[in-house]
Order: C-alpha cells, then structure tokens, then sequence
C-alpha cells in the first residue's frame, strides 16, 4: 500500500517542476534587437527533490495499516550566458556572473547596437 502512496508523492513533485520547466528553460527563446544582432539566454536549472514516508498500525487493535507521507521540491534557474548571433552570423558567447550585477548591464545591452556587445566581450575576455 505505502509504494503506491510514495509512488503518487514523487509524481506529483515531478509533475510540478514540469509546469514550470521545459527547454526553453536552459535555452531561451531568440529576442531579435532593432540592429539585427540576436541575443539567446542560457540558464543553469538546479532541482532537489525529497520524500519520505511510515506505515503504522491504527490506535485499536485490528484496525488497518495506515500511512503518512510527503515530499518537497526546489528548484533554481540561474541565467549563466547570452549567445549573441551577429548579422554577419558571427556568434559569440557572453558568460555573466549573476550576483555580481551583470544582469542589469545584459538587459542594458539587449537594447543597444552591436558596437556595444563587441565592447563588452572584449572586456570580459
């Protein structure tokens, strides 16, 4: 009885993390800017998921076997880079450090012309 109540639990924390994740997740979709350059995101997901569960016996005798259970998910997207595809099709790949600020300057970037990304890359590297 108590595999199937498990069973069930796990699912559904699977279940969940699918409605919030797919492959557009890690891969995001292309955002086409004013000057023709590209700019796709790149995310790391990171998932932790735990459950457990007991069976035991009810208060009176003779009574049936009950169970109690449950479970938890997290879950963790982290942007980690811009692929940028010029209109020249050169592509080129910026790494960003999320807690240093740098999401600001890559939306800031998005929106700005080529010139920009050529100077941003050849700072970073």
């Amino acid at each position: 009885m108590s595999e199937t109540k498990m069973g069930e639990i796990i699912k559904a924390s699977l279940d969940g993390i699918k409605s919030f994740t797919d492959m557009d997740t890690v891969i995001g979709g292309a955002i086409n800017t004013p000057s023709g350059v590209t700019v796709i995101p790149v995310s790391k997901v990171s998932m932790g998921i735990a459950t457990g569960g007991v069976d035991y016996a009810g208060a009176k005798p003779g009574t049936t076997q009950n169970f109690g259970g449950g479970g938890g998910t997290g879950l963790s997207i982290t942007p980690i880079a811009f692929l940028t595809v010029g209109r020249d099709a050169e592509i080129n790949l910026i790494h960003i450090n999320p807690s240093g600020g740098d999401l600001d300057r890559i939306a800031a970037l998005i929106e700005h012309s080529p010139e920009i990304i050529e100077r941003i890359k050849s700072a970073l590297s």
